[in-house]
């Protein structure tokens, strides 16, 4: 895992004030953690907006205030709803002796047999595993071959992905992440969700024209 160091300063500007520091390039963030008073901070609006936005909620990374070093994991990135321009970051502060547990997002890998022989079609379940262990455990993020789904019907499930013995799986492990299904089978499923969700329309429908005679 790439180490990740970003410098910032304490915020003193808060409110209406927030916009002004915007357009004179600072980002405002908070720092806030179990063990310590949230601290405002002001980051490189243009370093923040190359970096946050590549950074998973499992990414462990460095916040330097005031020449402390403070550990920490992206809580919370908010965005502009029109021009997607980041406005301000959520940090938690973490001690590296006390386990957290987190979302780790779930990569897959490859292409499946299946797919690629048999015209099968993948269907995605779990995107994100919710793991336990000590801040510098975690994985950014948690990649999953693929390539072995040979089959109509095979799967993969929580409990096939192999994980360091530092690492506590707290997601049911029957959960499924990945699935081969054939396309009739897709189409029939279509078509069934289809018509339950058509038949309320036709019900209700009904009663309104016998409520007109």
């Amino acid at each position: 895992m790439e180490e990740i160091i970003l410098t910032a300063q304490r915020r003193m500007k808060t409110g209406k004030q927030v916009k002004a520091l915007r357009r004179s390039g600072g980002l405002p963030a908070i720092l806030y953690g179990r063990q310590s008073d949230p601290i405002p901070l002001t980051l490189d609006l243009r370093e923040a907006s190359h970096i946050i936005p590549t950074i998973t909620s499992s990414h462990l990374i460095k916040i330097v205030v005031d020449g402390n070093q403070h550990n920490a994991l992206v809580r919370e990135k908010q965005y502009h709803p029109i021009h997607r321009n980041l406005l301000h970051v959520d940090f938690l502060q973490v001690s590296l002796t006390e386990k957290i547990r987190v979302n780790v997002v779930i990569d897959l890998e490859g292409e499946a047999l299946a797919v690629k022989e048999q015209s099968g079609v993948l269907v995605i379940g779990l995107e994100e595993l919710e793991v336990e262990c000590l801040p510098q455990d975690l994985p950014e993020r948690i990649t999953v071959d693929i390539t072995g789904l040979a089959n109509i019907g095979d799967a993969i499930h929580i409990r096939d992905i192999a994980l360091p013995e530092t690492i506590k799986v707290i997601s049911d492990p029957d959960e499924m992440v990945a699935l081969i299904t054939s396309v009739a089978e897709e189409e029939v499923e279509e078509e069934i969700k289809g018509v339950e969700e058509g038949e309320p329309e036709v019900i209700e429908r009904g009663k309104r024209e016998e409520g007109e005679f």
